[in-house]
């Protein structure tokens, strides 16, 4: 990542903390009074890739996104009645069968 790209998401990071709108023209006012050497279209890209996103969100849910996965598949069960019973039954067969796997006679010590 190059010092503009790098300069460009602390620029979008502090808009963000601040409650004000990613834009390009915000994003390279920081730039410059920075005093930071950057390419004209870095500034753009940014705004153009972040104007849909919300950074605060994307920052506090930093790391969660293997927590997610089984929030979203326990909300789907619940509206299928029978399949979640037997989602649940494949659950933990799969789960058995990697435990199998892991013990293979033999310690990481021995």
């Amino acid at each position: 990542m190059s010092n503009s790209e790098l300069a460009c998401s602390y620029a979008a990071l502090i808009l963000a903390d601040d409650d004000i709108a990613v834009t390009a023209e915000k994003i390279t006012t920081i730039l410059k009074a920075a005093g930071v050497d950057f390419e004209s279209y870095w500034p753009g890209l940014f705004a153009k890739a972040l104007e849909a996103a919300d950074l605060k969100a994307l920052i506090t849910n930093v790391g969660s996104g293997v927590g997610a996965a089984p929030a979203a598949g326990g909300a789907a069960p619940a509206a299928g009645g029978a399949d979640a019973g037997e989602a649940k039954e494949e659950a933990k067969k799969e789960e058995e069968e990697e435990e199998e796997d892991d013990d293979m006679g033999f310690g990481l010590f021995d």
